[in-house]
């Protein structure tokens, strides 16, 4: 029973009388002294714990430890033709004595003989029962161990039937596999595999349907295979396959591995043709290409008296092409490099021969050229305008002419000859009269009449000279003020 059961019933008197001196916790032990006389004999024979509570005259009782209760979710996590994989939970209530371990038992469905799976004691949660008769139901049990005992037992609520689940085997080829997988010369190839199927299947490689090479390494776990190359040699390139078996099954998958390097350069470069400015070249693929495809080919010239190389042309997949904008009368050599897939060739192809581009002659043709007939009848741009001045200032008749005629001027349709009293100039087509110190006789109509061999032009205006009464201005008028003046003194 537990505690107060009646197999406790016989106290040790003395040692009750002295803790219960001691007050309430005094009595509590008491209590517990009372487990000393009986459980000291008892727990002996139960191992090393017992023999050690013994021996100090103590009992587990005395100490507080109890069973723990049962472990929880038992479940079966995988089963073969001979093993059953259990796994559970630790108990909910634990105390004071931990939990020092767990056994797992399993007898056969309908009968009552439970056989022990492990002999010693397992930590974990979880066992691998081996050794189990295939084809048998069978149920399982586990009990979680500690200083005061065994814990009641916790059983699966369903047998098991020991016989292996197959799994039909299937290689899971990487997305990035299933096409061509390219690696350059050097390289490490290190590629995972990964497959399933149940028991575990057999796992084999080959090359080609022979051998693998002796720098292909192959590791096999239970759910993948790895494919390892340290360093990567074009040798190595080809199809690879993978087989899993089980049984009659068999599933396979294919590696396309290729090992690749920069390509040699072209072949036979030349210059097939020049006019003006251009030269045609035409070039041959280069013998090795990498093992992979030629993608495409730099051309570059030089002129032949620095030899400096520019680029004319990147990535051009025909073999042929035609370079443009030539300096005339210089030679120019070129080079072509071949590209793919991990650069450009390390040495180019040069032309062996050259393209010359050719000074022509050059004539100069004279186009005849036909003077303009800028001739033309006068024309008067600015005419002559009506004047009224007076007598005795200087006054300037203008106009402006063109046509480059000669010019006549006139006064009352009369040629003004070499008189000093007028004085004409003509400059970039502007004409001018000035009369000097005009008086009321030189009034009149003036006139400019141009002359050329393309025809005439004239243009007139009227001149009005107002005399002065009072003043003492010359002439008619002039006088008959000093005529009045001396009258009126």
């Amino acid at each position: 029973g537990g505690f107060g059961g009646p197999r406790w019933g016989v106290a040790a008197q003395p040692q009750h009388a002295v803790w219960g001196a001691v007050g309430h916790y005094g009595a509590l032990w008491g209590a517990v002294w009372r487990y000393g006389a009986e459980c000291g004999a008892l727990w002996g024979t139960m191992g090393p714990y017992g023999a050690l509570c013994g021996a100090m005259g103590l009992s587990v009782g005395r100490c507080g430890a109890a069973p723990t209760s049962e472990p929880t979710h038992v479940v079966l996590e995988d089963v073969t033709d001979t093993t059953a994989t259990i796994k559970w939970r630790p108990p909910e209530r634990i105390g004071a004595g931990g939990v020092d371990g767990y056994l797992v038992e399993w007898c056969r469905e309908g009968s009552n003989e439970w056989v022990a799976a492990n002999t010693e004691l397992v930590e974990r949660c979880g066992l691998t029962a081996r050794g189990l008769p295939t084809g048998e139901r069978l149920l399982f049990r586990v009990i979680s161990v500690n200083m005061a005992g065994k814990s009641p037992p916790a059983t699966m609520a369903q047998p098991v039937t020991i016989r292996e689940i197959v799994e039909r085997p299937k290689i899971r080829l990487p997305r990035h596999l299933r096409q061509t997988y390219i690696r350059r010369v050097g390289e490490q190839v290190n590629l995972v595999i990964p497959f399933q199927g149940k028991p575990r299947p057999q796992v084999t490689w080959s090359r080609e349907g022979g051998a693998l090479p002796a720098e292909v390494q192959t590791r096999t776990s239970d759910v993948d295979s790895v494919f390892f190359i340290r360093s990567a040699a074009r040798p190595l390139s080809g199809n690879y396959e993978m087989r899993v078996r089980i049984d009659n099954m068999e599933d396979c998958a294919t590696l396309r591995l290729r090992v690749v390097e920069r390509p040699g350069p072209p072949q036979a470069v030349r210059v097939m043709e020049v006019w003006g400015s251009n030269a045609l070249l035409q070039w041959e693929p280069p013998k090795d290409d990498g093992n992979a495809e030629i993608s495409g080919y730099t051309v570059q010239k030089a002129d032949t008296r620095t030899m400096e190389w520019f680029t004319v042309l990147e990535h051009s997949r025909p073999t042929r092409c035609t370079v443009s904008e030539l300096v005339m009368g210089n030679e120019y050599r070129f080079r072509v490099y071949s590209e793919n897939v991990c650069g450009t060739s390390q040495e180019p192809a040069t032309s062996h021969n050259t393209a010359r581009i050719a000074k022509e002659g050059l004539t100069l043709k004279m186009v005849p050229y036909k003077e303009r007939d800028l001739r033309a009848a006068p024309q008067f741009l600015t005419p002559l305008v009506d004047r009224s001045v007076v007598a005795g200032y200087t006054v300037t008749l203008n106009c402006a002419v063109r046509g480059h005629p000669k010019v006549t001027w006139l006064k009352n349709s009369v040629e003004i000859g070499a008189d000093p009293k007028f004085l004409s100039r003509h400059g970039l087509g502007v004409l001018s009269l000035l009369i000097r110190r005009p008086s009321p006789f030189d009034g009149g109509t003036y006139g400019c009449r141009a002359v050329n061999e393309m025809g005439e032009a004239t243009t007139e205006c009227r001149l009005d000279v107002r005399g002065e009464i009072w003043g003492w201005g010359g002439g008619l008028w002039g006088g008959m003020g000093s005529d009045l003046g001396g009258y009126g003194g």
